[in-house]
């Protein structure tokens, strides 16, 4: 399950990650878009990071990629997946620490998960939504290949006000083209 890039490491979640999770899931800017709220407490990283050392990438539900720097040892953010219970369609998200943001960190990562969705998983679809309002967001999914397929207006309440999604989605066909490209 362990995946490298050229700089980073993707891996199950460890007890040790609670407090660095708590911290980058604290910053008002990583969690304007989220669905929680800042500050994230230590106590709910540390039942966070249990929740996902438990889950399994192979199996129907959602599972957290740990995005950890190579060089540095540390950890930047996390991927999640969900797997649809068919095992052929699955959801992605991602979130990066703001000192990390903005260097190609999630694009590298994201694309190394969904490449292990892909080719060694099998699955035939994954989808994406974002705040309409996370451009940056919006922009990863694009680059990577991701066409935009709709606009749901004011669907998510959230933090007090009703937001538009943007819904994102690429196909196995389409990822695997890119090789050959």
């Amino acid at each position: 399950m362990l995946m490298a890039t050229e700089r980073l490491i993707l891996r199950r979640f460890r007890a040790s990650d609670a407090p660095t999770l708590a911290e980058y899931r604290s910053d008002p800017a990583v969690a304007r878009y989220q669905s929680w709220d800042a500050p994230f407490p230590l106590e709910k990283a540390e039942l966070a990071v249990r929740n996902f050392a438990a889950s399994s990438p192979d199996e129907p539900g959602w599972f957290q990629y740990a995005i950890e720097h190579a060089a540095e040892r540390t950890l930047v953010g996390d991927v999640g997946v969900r797997l649809h219970d068919n095992l052929k369609q699955a959801e992605i998200g991602f979130t990066l620490a703001t000192a990390y943001q903005g260097k190609g960190f999630a694009t590298e990562a994201v694309s190394a998960v969904l490449d292990r969705l892909f080719r060694l998983q099998g699955v035939h679809r994954v989808m994406g939504e974002c705040d309409a309002r996370n451009t940056r967001s919006a922009a990863l999914m694009e680059r990577l290949g991701f066409t935009r397929e709709g606009l749901l207006r004011q669907q998510t309440f959230i933090k007090g006000e009703w937001t538009d999604d943007l819904l994102f989605g690429i196909l196995a066909s389409e990822w695997l083209a890119r090789d050959r490209a």
